[in-house]
C-alpha cells in the first residue's frame, strides 16, 4: 500500500485530514503512529475546526518537517525549509485552488463549531477531504523523489 492509499484508509477509519496525511509518513521516517496522530490532531478541520488552513495541508507540512525539517538554529536552513513549504503549498494551491479549508469546503463562516460531524457515508460523499489528502501525498511524495533524484545526480 502506497502513502495515498494509506492516508486515504485513515481517514475512512475516522482520523481527521492531518492525521491521515502524517500517519501515512511517520512510521517510515521514525516516529510510531501514535505519536503521530497526537502531533497531528490539533490541525483538523483547518486547526481545531477553525477552518483556517487545510489539514491534509498541515499534514504534509508535518512531514515535510520530519523527513526534510531542520533542528538548528541557523537562518539560512530555516530559509530554505520555508523555501520548500512554499512551494508545496503553490503546488497544492494549482490543483484545488485554495490552501485554506473553508474555501476548499465552500464555507461560507469563518470559524465552526468544535465539534466534528459524525462519518458517515452521506460525510465522505459531501466532503472533498479524502481527495484533497490523496493530492497532498502525492505532491509530498514528488517532490521528495524530485529531491532524491537531485541528490543522486
Amino acid at each position: 500500500m502506497n502513502r495515498e492509499q494509506r492516508a486515504r484508509e485513515l481517514f475512512r477509519s475516522g482520523y481527521n485530514c492531518s492525521q491521515s496525511v502524517f500517519g501515512a509518513y511517520a512510521e517510515s521516517y521514525g516516529i510510531d503512529f501514535d505519536t503521530a496522530l497526537k502531533l497531528a490532531s490539533s490541525f483538523g478541520g483547518g486547526m481545531g475546526r477553525l477552518r483556517e488552513v487545510c489539514g491534509a495541508v498541515s499534514g504534509m507540512f508535518l512531514a515535510l518537517g520530519l523527513i526534510k525539517g531542520y533542528s538548528t538554529n541557523d537562518y539560512q536552513s530555516k530559509k530554505e525549509h520555508y523555501k520548500k513549504v512554499q512551494h508545496l503549498a503553490q503546488e497544492f494551491e494549482k490543483l484545488n485552488g485554495s490552501i485554506v479549508c473553508r474555501e476548499l469546503l465552500g464555507l461560507d463562516k469563518k470559524r465552526d463549531v468544535p465539534t466534528p460531524e459524525k462519518r458517515t457515508e452521506e460525510y465522505y460523499k459531501k466532503r472533498p477531504c479524502e481527495e484533497l489528502i490523496a493530492d497532498a501525498c502525492r505532491i509530498l511524495d514528488k517532490y521528495l523523489l524530485e529531491e532524491n533524484n537531485k541528490v543522486q545526480s
